[in-house]
């Protein structure tokens, strides 16, 4: 900008601070009608200003402060009431700071008077004495002390204590913190926060610069000149009710705060409460844990983008040996979503104080366990021993000998004794007072059905299935999937073999009998650690009353796997997706036939599911269920259509119009998206489904599995990992993860990924097939050809399978992929593989005439061309190109 120009913009902007800020744009209009880059820089300068505006902050632009500072500084010894200037020590956008002398009472004291310029517009003057208000109310050894709000001449000013130390900002430059120096700081502010909360009024602008840490090692808040009083009616701080109301609607919907410490409901310029003070602080935290913020962008666009979009990297990347329970409380303050952080201050307060005692109790029993050093030592006088005459060497050695013995006797009694008692109060501890050994993964086992009755087999299965949804929805808690949990059915499970293959530390279990017309449901909840029973319950019920059983048993448990739990995880495992309990039975049948693999079974299910429905048309749940049945019956050939596509995509909307926050329609959603060639929409789907709830396998395997597609190959073996982790021993999940490795070209890992596979069942039609297109591409054409066969024996067609193995015989490679392809064909091929076969013979044409056909038909098999190794010879075709273009596939 010219500098003409921009003295134009200082001039307009000093003239634009004396207006309130609502009358701000209408001056612009007028001043910047015609010149818009000035209102540009005007209008920067104005978001300075309202960045500065707090207790001891310089304006994010240094002419703000040109234009905005006092006319003439306080001069060093001038007096001022009774305080005399000993030095300024800071300049903002509301004006000055300056160390002072309290004459009265002979302290040092800061004195900040607010800006003559500033102090014009009411609106202004109303901020600054509220937050003399505010701050004053509070009274907390941790936050600054207001001593006095005054007048002299026409300067408005606060009188503070003057705190000596440095910012937590300047304590992070000089060295990493200690785990015990973060966490005695963290103490501090938390209780200095919950004070402020108590009394109703939030800080909006935690950052190191905010924080002052004395030479001591105490710690002070200071400025709440951001801060918002949340309370109506509270007189006692804030005068009267108008003047309160007045400062809430001043500062709702504006952005205020540092935004690598900004809430998400912040930088949305939402509404806030106390829980944004809280996600600043777990900012904080992480910073002095990892040494940087966990939003941190290249700018502020980028970072603002960060802090609402993505995940915070976890803690261990960037600081070693830091405790799973710290890694939790960060965690959960950093939850994007309000009701899914710490509720309250206090909570946050009470678990920072138990992990720093028991951090400091394992401290002190290591060091007072380690060895007396005094005991190992040498005494001087054998040192002195060694010099002079070999008798009296001898003499004091022996007499020295002898000391030494007698003081290392004395010594090791005294130490044995020590640790005796250590052990034994130790011992005690671990006794009678410490808490167990926390879970942090559990598996759902299907609940046996002791009934006797089939009839019952709908409950006893979903009883188990709807237990694995509400507890994969607290987060921390890893639930396993129920494609594998549910492969240990029956009364007869080795649960400990169990939880070792699936990865957990504790199962749940559960039997239904019956006595007449009641139903007896027992469950229990067995750490296998140690075999120890956490949780055992029984409830006598209808079996209409399986709506409110599977509440009480869901929260029943959540309480023995959480040491508690906040507002937003007890609402979620309390909300229910139907008040009908008839509707609830119905679903509950509907999954169950749902689960079978007969498409028969799966009609029938639709049959429960609309019924369910009927009973309740905003039972989301069913509606993504019956479009999941609808999804799945297109992958079987031998089912009429029925316009099954459009039914999925009506029935998930409708699933999304009723809860967007629902992760499964989401899932379904991106499928349903996928097929379609929206890829961005699928990949906006599924990644919401994946934030929603970390802990569905589903969504992380849908997820990787579009990634793959797009050939992001990392991101999706990552993806589908993690969705391994939490459906170890599910055919689907592990063969996912085969064709993840196979697009991803690492062909021996998808072979031996595959065997896994074949081993956990050697009937599985779609191992074979992946095996037999990995040893093709690794050019091992005799197993490629075998791996066929097997497949075709599988499915019956065992002439099919001899003419297989015969034309390789024959021909060889070549040969057999010549004889596929032909008219005349003596075995018919699936369309997508005569491309490939095609392809491999270099035959362009024949390949790009059958993909043009599966083009029109929107065959879902075209979303892998961009990856699949089989089509390499096609690629560099022109054609290649303009098809993956018209899918929709980056090129």
């Amino acid at each position: 900008m010219k500098n003409e120009n921009w003295e134009k913009a200082k001039k307009i902007f000093a003239d634009a601070i004396k207006f309130a800020p609502d009358e701000r744009l209408r001056f612009l209009d007028d001043v910047c009608a015609d010149d818009a880059d000035t209102r540009r820089e005007v209008e920067s300068l104005l978001n300075s200003f309202d960045d500065a505006s707090s207790f001891m902050e310089s304006p994010a632009i240094g002419e703000v402060a040109e234009v905005i500072r006092q006319d003439k500084n306080l001069t060093n010894g001038k007096c001022f009431g009774h305080y005399e200037i000993i030095s300024q020590i800071g300049a903002g956008g509301m004006g000055e700071v300056y160390l002072a002398k309290d004459k009265k009472l002979d302290r040092r004291v800061a004195v900040k008077i607010l800006n003559e310029k500033f102090s014009r517009h009411e609106s202004n003057l109303s901020r600054f004495i509220l937050e003399a208000k505010a701050a004053s109310a509070l009274n907390h050894p941790n936050i600054l002390v207001i001593h006095e709000i005054g007048a002299e001449g026409e300067a408005n000013y606060i009188v503070s204590e003057f705190v000596e130390g440095k910012t937590l900002r300047a304590r992070f430059t000089e060295s990493p913190m200690r785990l015990s120096e973060a966490l005695d700081i963290a103490v501090q502010i938390a209780g200095a926060l919950s004070t402020a909360h108590a009394a109703r009024i939030v800080h909006r602008d935690i950052k190191p610069e905010n924080v002052i840490v004395r030479p001591d090692g105490y710690v002070k808040i200071l400025d709440f000149g951001l801060a918002k009083l949340i309370a109506e009616k509270n007189k006692s701080f804030a005068g009267s009710e108008a003047a309160t109301a007045k400062q809430n609607n001043t500062a709702q919907g504006v952005i205020l705060g540092t935004v690598n410490y900004m809430s998400p409901e912040q930088a949305k310029g939402e509404r806030i409460d106390e829980r944004t003070d809280i996600f600043s602080f777990g900012v904080l935290l992480y910073e002095m844990i990892a040494g940087r913020t966990p939003f941190a962008g290249d700018s502020n666009s980028e970072t603002l983008a960060n802090l609402i979009n993505k995940k915070p990297p976890p803690l261990s990347r960037f600081a070693a040996g830091v405790p799973e329970e710290l890694t939790r409380i960060v965690a959960e303050t950093l939850r994007k979503k309000r009701d899914e952080r710490y509720q309250t201050t206090k909570d946050l307060l009470a678990d920072l104080k138990a992990l720093r005692e028991k951090l400091t109790f394992e401290e002190n029993l290591e060091r007072t366990a380690a060895p007396d050093a005094a005991a190992n030592g040498t005494t001087a006088e054998l040192q002195a021993a060694t010099t002079g005459d070999a008798a009296k060497k001898q003499t004091a050695e022996q007499n020295s000998l002898f000391g030494k013995i007698t003081k290392r006797k004395t010594a090791t009694l005294a130490a044995l004794a020590f640790a005796f008692i250590i052990v034994a109060v130790v011992g005690v501890y671990f006794a009678f007072f410490a808490p167990p050994p926390a879970v942090s993964s559990v598996a759902v086992l299907p609940f046996e059905n002791a009934t006797g009755d089939a009839n019952f087999d709908y409950l006893s299965d979903g009883l188990s299935e709807s237990l694995v949804d509400r507890l994969s929805q607290l987060p921390e808690l890893k639930v396993i999937a129920r494609s594998s949990s549910f492969k240990y059915r029956g009364a007869d499970v080795d649960l400990r073999n169990a939880a070792n293959r699936l990865g957990v530390q504790a199962v749940v279990i559960g039997k239904i009998t019956r006595r007449g017309d009641v139903l007896n449901i027992r469950v229990e909840m067995i750490d296998t650690r140690d075999n120890r029973q956490m949780w055992s319950e029984q409830y006598n019920r209808q079996a209409s009353d399986a709506l409110s059983v599977q509440e009480q048993i869901a929260q029943a448990a959540s309480a023995k796997l959480r040491s508690k739990l906040t507002g937003a995880e007890e609402q979620r495992l309390t909300k229910s997706t139907t008040q009908n309990p008839e509707a609830f039975q119905l679903y509950l049948k509907g999954v169950f036939h749902a689960n079978k693999s007969k498409p028969a079974e799966k009609l029938k299910a639709v049959e429960y599911f609309q019924q369910a429905i009927a009973l309740d048309p905003n039972y989301a749940q069913s509606y993504v269920a019956l479009a999941s049945v609808y999804h799945g019956l297109m992958n079987y050939i031998d089912v009429p259509p029925e316009n099954y596509p459009q039914k999925a995509r009506e029935n998930v909307l409708k699933a999304l119009a009723l809860d967007d926050q629902l992760p499964d329609a989401l899932i379904m959603y991106g499928s349903v998206l996928t097929r379609e060639y929206d890829f961005v929409g699928a990949e906006r789907e599924l990644k919401r489904a994946v934030e929603l709830n970390p802990n569905l396998a589903g969504a992380h395997l849908g997820y990787g599995s579009l990634l793959s597609n797009l050939g992001r190959h990392e991101e999706a073996l990552a993806e589908t990992r993690r969705g391994l982790e939490l459906d170890p021993i599910s055919i689907g999940a592990n063969h996912s993860y085969s064709y993840s490795l196979f697009y991803a070209r690492k062909y021996d890992e998808c072979i031996a990924q595959s065997k896994k596979v074949v081993e956990m069942n050697p009937e599985f039609f779609g191992s074979h097939f992946l095996l037999a297109v990995a040893y093709e591409m690794k050019g091992d054409y005799a197993a490629s050809v075998a791996e066929r066969v097997k497949m075709n024996e599988i499915g019956g067609t065992k002439q099919r399978a001899e003419a297989f193995q015969k034309s390789f015989d024959a021909g060889g490679w070549e040969g057999f992929l010549r004889e596929a392809t032909a008219d005349n064909a003596p075995f018919n091929v699936p369309p997508y593989i005569a491309v490939t076969f095609n392809a491999a013979l270099g035959e362009k044409d024949k390949a790009f005439a059958i993909l043009d056909k599966l083009y029109k038909e929107r065959s879902p098999e075209l979303r892998q061309i961009k990856v699949d190794p089989r089509l390499d010879n096609l690629r560099s075709d022109p054609r290649f190109q303009d098809l993956l273009r018209r899918v929709g596939l980056p090129q």
